[in-house]
């Protein structure tokens, strides 16, 4: 079921099995997954860090345990029990070894782990047996590059951002997409985010939904000086190129990897990664469910003034 192979369910033998870090009850609903999958002939293996905080093993023995490394180039499959900070942690380390994921939500409704957890066995049973769909987000990749040298690389799923530190000013950023120069910008900082992650920082920050399947990069700046600054989606094949000009306590940000102290005249390089994630689904799936459920686009004014 990667998205190398057919997505047929013939070809799932092994299951890995990612929980939220020490979340409350979540070992219960770990172990009753495993005991789950081991009844249907799936063998199963924990992610190593799920795996120590575990509360109890199932009743098929020790657990099973391999490191994100392991479990892509041995898994078919990945489950995530947890919220979309789960989901995107995993599927960065998981990218490169083409694993598809399916999101188990634990809590309030994600974006990414879109399967509320009361629903989680007879969801799987369905996808298990083929009744799937099947979508693909693209990554960022990208590095720090200070006198030449490149200091720091790292992917992000959702976003980079560069940004001031709480107690400093503005910064003043150099902005060039494919070698052209589009604008210096004085802000707060600016968001550089995929699809998956225009619903994240980006749309707090006034940028605009990209629906997943487009090819799109947005660049949205953190409360700008000039108004002028607006949010621009650009290509995904662009090399986005920005410059520190100005100002202090700056840092850069993929996802929940940090540099800080970035100094003058560093530029940080942003472009779409080789990699992608798969994501699966239940049949019948859709991208706009999720935005009115999240978003409560299902909710009106009724007649008393009250939402409905």
């Amino acid at each position: 079921m990667s998205a190398a192979k057919s997505h047929q369910t013939p070809s799932v033998k092994t299951v890995a099995v990612v929980g939220k870090y020490l979340a409350a009850g979540i070992a219960q609903s770990l172990a009753e997954l495993a005991d789950f999958l081991h009844k249907r002939g799936y063998a199963v293996v924990f992610e190593t860090e799920t795996a120590r905080n575990m509360e109890r093993g199932s009743q098929h023995g020790p657990i099973a345990a391999m490191t994100p490394a392991e479990i892509g180039e041995h898994a078919d499959v990945a489950i995530v029990l947890g919220g979309d900070g789960t989901m995107l942690g995993i599927a960065r380390q998981l990218a490169p070894y083409e694993v598809p994921l399916i999101g188990i939500n634990q809590g309030r409704l994600g974006f990414m782990t879109d399967i509320p957890s009361d629903r989680m066995m007879p969801a799987l049973a369905d996808m298990l047996d083929g009744k799937v769909e099947s979508e693909q987000r693209s990554l960022l990749e990208g590095s720090v590059e200070r006198d030449g040298e490149t200091i720091f690389r790292a992917r992000a799923f959702n976003d980079v951002v560069v940004a001031r530190g709480t107690g400093s000013g503005m910064v003043e950023l150099r902005v060039e997409v494919d070698g052209h120069f589009m604008y210096n910008q004085r802000s707060d900082g600016l968001i550089v985010a995929t699809p998956t992650g225009s619903t994240a920082y980006a749309l707090s920050s006034g940028g605009p939904l990209l629906h997943p399947s487009l090819r799109g990069i947005g660049l949205v700046p953190i409360a700008p000086h000039a108004l002028s600054n607006r949010p621009i989606v650009v290509p995904d094949s662009s090399e986005i190129v920005i410059e520190v000009v100005a100002g202090r306590d700056i840092s850069v940000n993929f996802d929940m990897q940090s540099l800080a102290s970035l100094l003058h005249h560093d530029r940080i390089f942003v472009q779409r990664s080789k990699h992608a994630i798969t994501f699966l689904h239940p049949q019948g799936w859709s991208y706009y469910d999720t935005l009115r459920r999240k978003l409560h686009w299902n909710e009106y004014p009724s007649a008393e003034g009250q939402l409905k």
